[in-house]
């Protein structure tokens, strides 16, 4: 009985470990700091067979740091989409550039909408303007111009506010900013996906801190992150299209 027991026991021990493997959140994102709004416009889309996303932002909607662009994560978020609805077609179309800010942002995101509707506007924006200091009512005023233009478009907004680091927690006014996209968001309709509490959250519990890592694994750990936030977000996107739904 003994060496039988003995005989099964890995492949018990391995059966266990993809089971709680299955049942765990990659991230560990706190559920509380996910709060989804109802996507109408992209829940339509999806019922129609085709989600236009676009993503609007400054550097890290490219992936700079990452193993290539592929990790960045709009690109894990079109994958991820396409899984979550695998009877629509999902586009995702991506716009920014290191340095920009919300103005450089609204005529992206107005260049693009007049080249086709987009279904869902995921708009990163803040980072930059916390760094160099600048008025917070620039940021403000672009939000509000282009979230006018994608509500008139016919799409749904979600806003990512700046990111998370201590250099940047310690060195600037970041909660200036992010009270003005929390309040650009409320005001608007928009949803909020909060990069710098999600961030921190994930620096604090030791699941993904790209300040900390080794410089030699830099890249696996920035690649982590942009995993990450892609799962957040599509968490976000399957939610609000559910709550549309109801």
């Amino acid at each position: 009985m003994r060496r039988r027991a003995a005989r099964f026991a890995p492949a018990l021990l391995l059966l266990l470990l993809l089971a709680a493997g299955a049942r765990a959140a990659p991230c560990g994102a706190p559920d509380e700091l996910i709060e989804p709004v109802p996507l109408p416009a992209a829940a339509a889309a999806i019922s129609a067979g085709t989600l236009p996303v676009l993503v609007v932002g400054s550097a890290s909607v490219s992936g700079p740091g990452g193993s290539g662009a592929e990790s960045a994560y709009p690109a894990r978020l079109e994958t991820l989409l396409s899984a979550a609805f695998p009877r629509a077609r999902v586009e995702v179309v991506v716009r920014g550039a290191r340095s920009m800010v919300a103005a450089d942002h609204l005529a992206l995101i107005r260049e693009a909408l007049a080249g086709g509707r987009r279904a869902l506007v995921l708009w990163q924006a803040g980072t930059v303007e916390t760094v160099r200091g600048t008025d917070v009512a620039e940021l403000t005023d672009a939000i509000q111009a282009g979230a006018e233009r994608i509500e008139e478009s016919g799409g749904d907004l979600i806003l990512l506010d700046p990111q998370w680091s201590r250099f940047l927690r310690a060195n600037a006014d970041v909660e200036s900013y992010r009270d003005a996209m929390r309040a650009a968001a409320a005001a608007t309709g928009a949803g909020l996906f909060s990069r710098y509490a999600l961030m921190n959250a994930w620096a604090e519990a030791g699941t993904v801190d790209v300040e900390r890592a080794p410089q030699g694994l830099k890249v696996v750990e920035v690649d982590k992150l942009n995993r990450c936030l892609a799962e957040g977000l599509a968490e976000m996107i399957e939610r609000g299209v559910a709550e549309a739904r109801r």
